[in-house]
């Protein structure tokens, strides 16, 4: 892992609260990027559709250029040397100028790179302040934090559902205009706290510091190899599992419960409630004993996932979206946290590359969702067989997870 991959750099919010203030920017830098720079989409998406200027086949396409750009994010990652406040900074005025972009014009081969852009955008951002906060939050030793941190999606979600539910009648365009507002409004208020500091040398953490996830998550093995390969192996191709096995969801949740609930308002109000469920989720999670094992927590929240999944199909009504949209969104930012955590605990201040490349391949799962459900509903009719599709990926993911955290270290192969 080339060192220059890890963001070094970081400024101590000033204030009585520094976790506190830490926590939240990158909540709200979370809720910018992530809940309007790429989830805004999914609520506005029955708009764009009915205002005739897209098919539901090029939704499907839009929603997997954004993760085809969220994938290319994350696999440069490791090779970026940017200060991590800067590469905040640079990622919450980005987010603003490309919403701002998807109101201001029609053209479908535009979009197309707006949302891909979006995407390598929001995975820049999210990679760096994850690293800039947990590290921060662990020299404070205030993991409790950590919860608030990915919060943040979730809180961008129910914003946005909320709006769309109650403006919607505006249409698509006042949508992405509004939203794109919102988010120049939420940097300008955390903007000040990612400034440019001085650099901090790992291996000296402050007087406050929590212990390293591990004493040395960098050092070789007396004979000359990483001790970790195999788990940081494992870690990434298993995060990849919950990235296709959510997506067909939250990218189509809207135009589902419509189609299955014609003329009732619930279908608008789905996406906020797998929101909420979302911040209960990473809040309840940061308060779980920190020494749990992560992938074990990890299958859990697959298992949660793939029940809210199916729940969308056995009982297609407001109850069953309700409460899948419930099961899906409480374990949504808890499988990330829980994957950043390991990542830290593999390669401790040094965790941006392999955050990066698991983060990637979660992009993977994300961009295969899409284009294999939006041929399935035009040829069917229905979103059901993708979404078995998807439940199976996750329980399948959940067994893989398990037998991982359960196999002796040493007969892990790689």
């Amino acid at each position: 892992m080339d060192d220059l991959a890890a963001p070094h750099n970081f400024v101590a919010p000033t204030g009585p609260h520094p976790a506190r203030q830490a926590a939240i920017a990158c909540m709200v830098t979370l809720a910018v990027v992530l809940g309007i720079g790429r989830f805004a989409f999914t609520p506005l998406l029955p708009l764009m559709l009915h205002g005739g200027g897209l098919d539901i086949r090029h939704g499907g396409w839009l929603a997997s250029f954004n993760y085809a750009g969220y994938f290319a994010g994350a696999v440069t990652c490791a090779a970026l040397r940017v200060e991590p406040a800067r590469m905040v900074r640079t990622g919450l005025l980005l987010t603003v100028l490309l919403t701002l972009a998807m109101g201001l014009t029609s053209q479908f081969w535009i979009w197309a790179i707006v949302r891909f852009v979006a995407g390598a955008v929001s995975a820049w951002t999210f990679v760096f302040a994850s690293q800039w906060g947990l590290r921060r939050l662990a020299e404070l030793d205030a993991h409790g934090w950590s919860g608030v941190i990915y919060a943040g999606p979730g809180a961008g979600i129910v914003a946005t559902g909320l709006f769309v539910s109650v403006a919607g009648g505006w249409g698509a365009t006042a949508g992405w205009l509004g939203f794109g507002l919102a988010a120049a409004v939420l940097s300008a208020l955390v903007w000040r706290v990612f400034v440019a500091g001085h650099v901090t040398d790992s291996a000296a953490p402050s007087p406050h510091a929590a212990p390293a996830p591990s004493a040395h998550p960098n050092a070789a093995s007396p004979t000359g190899r990483d001790p970790h390969r195999a788990d940081a192996f494992w870690l990434v191709l298993l995060y990849g599992v919950p990235g296709f096995g959510y997506i067909i969801t939250a990218t189509f949740l809207p135009v589902i419960a419509r189609h299955a609930l014609p003329g009732s308002a619930w279908p608008d109000l789905f996406w906020p409630m797998f929101g909420v469920a979302l911040i209960v989720g990473a809040l309840g999670a940061a308060r779980l004993p920190h020494h749990w094992d992560n992938r074990t927590l990890l299958a859990g929240c697959y298992v949660l996932q793939a029940a809210g999944v199916a729940l969308g199909i056995v009982w297609p009504t407001a109850g069953g979206f309700g409460l899948g949209s419930v099961l899906i969104g409480l374990p949504f930012t808890a499988i990330t946290l829980f994957a950043m955590r390991e990542a830290r605990r593999l390669r401790g201040n040094h965790a941006a590359g392999l955050m990066g490349y698991a983060t990637a391949a979660y992009g993977v799962g994300q961009i295969i969702g899409p284009l294999v459900a939006a041929p399935i509903a035009v040829h069917t009719g229905s979103f059901s067989l993708a979404l078995w599709l998807a439940a199976g990926a996750l329980l399948l993911g959940a067994l893989g997870l398990t037998g991982v955290a359960h196999l002796p270290r040493k007969q892990r192969p790689l």
